[in-house]
């Protein structure tokens, strides 16, 4: 590496380190080295400004965003609350069942984890805690745990990207993420259902079966949204980025015409949020994009892919590997840096390796959302902290159990790589 190159990763980090935004760290390091390295400074808005507008699968992000902040603001949430409640609220620790069921069935809808904590978490956090039935630690532990699978099952804003890094497809990547938010959810099921016999936590009362079938049609609207979503990608109907458009505009129709949920300022509300939100994952881009063309010119992917040839790693190795740099990155970056900055440096050696790249994504995905909950940075732990006043302290002890159940999950879907390609061979990928 370069003396240019170490003086930006220098001011970098110190600039992460003060508490300047990632993105305009990245963007002002990246200058600072065409700087010192005497390149013209245009080419920060060149690449920029190419890759941003030449990524038509970028546009998946903001719309998948805007679905999300309808599904939040509309009474979508509710409906779906009271039929997961109706299905596995009568267990043991019903309702941290129903956080997690519903979880997965919101997943299929914004995928994004904080939206998925932000929204429905923060309802059944105050459903968890009312009448002291459970502790408020807990009841956001399991919020925070269980926002995790959002961006695994499809949709996901994290695979969008990490499909613009790695040039995969999309809608390969997000077959692939069914099988592993399936066990992630099995998983902190398996580990509510303990800790609530350990603990003695009450038995929700059983909603009568009689009205099931009425809680499912009342729901059934919104639970067709992700049928939608995955028919039109893999019937050929769609793009990814069409399907994210068809989503955030099936989820208007639901809560303006249909449940008649949102107001016309309402309306005003949801779009500027998602603008705020959008533009503030576009500057992450625009960031990794230069810098990530400073890296490529610095020649590091293929200087890694070298040093993991030179030490002789097996596949499984590397996965390891890879997977133990990446738990630890977690704690201190958030997951749009990791997949935009930091995996592309391990793409070239996936490639020399024989890894499948689907099968490398959607690994790389479920760790960085393990991030999301790891401490000390763990954002998702934040967010709850944010909206519900959830101290850190309780929740950090309480998520400790689903964090191990977790990263052993990851474990499981690296060393079997069949648990997350079966499903896309049989619609056709032949990686």
């Amino acid at each position: 590496m370069s003396v240019e190159f170490m003086i930006c990763l220098a001011m970098l980090f110190g600039l992460a380190a003060l508490g300047a935004p990632i993105a305009l760290a990245m963007i002002v390091a990246a200058v600072s080295y065409l700087a010192i390295s005497g390149q013209d400074l245009s080419l920060a808005a060149e690449q920029i400004m190419q890759g941003l507008y030449n990524s038509f699968i970028l546009l998946a992000v903001p719309l998948f965003i805007i679905a999300a902040n309808i599904m939040n603001a509309g009474t979508i949430s509710d409906r779906l609350l009271n039929f997961c409640v109706a299905v596995v609220g009568r267990f043991r620790g019903g309702l941290g069942h129903v956080n997690i069921v519903a979880s997965l069935i919101f997943s299929g809808m914004s995928g994004s984890a904080i939206a998925d904590a932000a929204g429905v978490g923060k309802i059944i956090i105050e459903m968890m805690t009312k009448e002291g039935r459970y502790p408020l630690g807990f009841a956001a532990a399991i919020t925070a745990a269980s926002a995790t699978i959002g961006p695994v099952i499809p949709p996901s804003i994290p695979m969008v990207m990490y499909a613009l890094v790695s040039d995969t497809s999309v809608g390969y990547l997000f077959l692939g993420g069914v099988t592993p938010g399936l066990i992630m959810g099995g998983v902190l099921m398996i580990m509510v259902a303990y800790i609530s016999k350990k603990r003695d936590f009450v038995t929700e009362a059983a909603t009568p079966l009689r009205e099931i079938p009425k809680l499912a049609v009342n729901a059934f609207p919104a639970l067709m949204m992700p049928v939608i979503l995955l028919f039109g990608i893999y019937g050929g109907a769609t793009t990814p980025t069409e399907a994210a458009a068809v989503a955030a505009t099936y989820a208007f129709i639901l809560a303006v015409v249909f449940y008649r949920a949102i107001s016309l300022r309402g309306t005003y509300d949801i779009l500027s949020s998602s603008a705020r939100s959008s533009a503030a994952v576009g500057l992450v881009i625009g960031g990794a994009l230069i810098f990530n063309y400073i890296v490529a010119s610095e020649n590091i992917p293929n200087a890694v892919a070298g040093f993991m040839r030179s030490i002789d790693l097996s596949p499984m190795a590397f996965l390891l590997v890879v997977n133990i740099i990446l738990l630890l990155i977690g704690c201190v970056l958030d997951a749009t840096t990791i997949l935009l900055v930091i995996v592309p440096l391990f793409l070239p050696a996936c490639r020399e390796l024989g890894i499948d790249l689907i099968h490398f994504g959607v690994v790389v995905v479920v760790n960085t959302m393990i991030g999301l909950i790891t401490p000390p940075y763990g954002i998702l732990l934040f967010v709850i902290n944010a909206t519900t006043g959830a101290p850190m302290k309780g929740m950090i002890r309480e998520v400790m159990p689903f964090l191990a159940v977790l990263i052993l999950a990851l474990l499981a879907l690296t060393f079997v790589p069949e648990l997350v390609l079966w499903l896309p061979r049989i619609f056709g990928y032949q990686g």
